[in-house]
């Protein structure tokens, strides 16, 4: 690795940054996603290489999630993909090792049968 180049890391942010009763069995996997994150940003960063871990909070929109609450609800995958893109092309002097993306709305009980 060298150069230039973007490792964008990312997951749910009850999972990384919470845990979270109902997510138990992946939270450790998670966090040790995050920090991995966070030393590749400290390794690579001098190479040139931004690494960013993202955290997304909320349920994506999708056919399947539509049954589990409202749709107004649900986070739009197209403005996730938008802050993607924003810390791809962010300039090295400001990179961000760790977004946290969160909607202005609580969507915490849900039904989320299958």
């Amino acid at each position: 690795i060298g150069g230039m180049g973007c490792i964008l890391l990312s997951g749910e942010s009850c999972c990384n940054l919470h845990g979270g009763f109902e997510f138990g069995s992946v939270a450790p996997a998670r966090a040790a996603l995050r920090s991995l994150g966070q030393s590749m940003f400290q390794a690579y960063g001098p190479m040139g290489v931004h690494v960013c871990n993202i955290n997304i909070g909320g349920i994506i929109d999708s056919p399947k999630t539509r049954r589990w609450t409202k749709r107004g609800e649900l986070t739009n995958p197209i403005e996730i993909a938008e802050q993607f893109l924003n810390i791809y092309k962010q300039k090295s002097t400001v990179w961000s090792y760790e977004v946290n993306l969160s909607p202005g709305f609580s969507t915490r009980k849900v039904n989320m049968s299958m």
